[in-house]
């Protein structure tokens, strides 16, 4: 039981992608107005992404800037990469948990209101 223990930690080792990453959990953001954000800088390298989302007027521009930076950051840091020479190389924007809160309304009744929450994930890659 344990060799199999074993093997599988190492088949899991040897599959683990080593490409930079940075998530950003529980942004109180719907994660709808995230992905608009998050279409406009794939693709694109780090350097322009950062100043695109500099001059984007859309409320996820912020939360998306801070989570690319964070990537750069951890490229340079961890693997020793250059943040010159990355690319985003996927983004995307899952949503987290729902905050539910009530509006009244008229007759006693209860309206939902859902307060929607995203966790944004940016994975760089080297310029080819």
């Amino acid at each position: 039981m344990a060799k199999n223990m074993k093997i599988k930690t190492q088949r899991i080792e040897a599959n683990k992608d080593r490409r930079p990453k940075a998530v950003a959990k529980y942004i109180r953001i719907s994660p709808y107005k995230v992905r608009t954000v998050l279409d406009i800088v794939r693709g694109k390298s780090v350097n322009e992404a950062i100043a695109i989302l500099d001059n984007v007027s859309k409320a996820g521009a912020l939360p998306v800037k801070k989570v690319v930076m964070s990537a750069a950051a951890n490229a340079e840091h961890n693997l020793g990469m250059n943040p010159a020479d990355l690319k985003i190389a996927e983004c995307f924007a899952d949503q987290g948990p729902t905050l539910k809160r009530m509006q009244p309304m008229a007759h006693g009744r209860g309206f939902r209101i859902l307060k929607r929450t995203s966790h944004i994930t940016v994975i760089l890659d080297v310029n080819k």
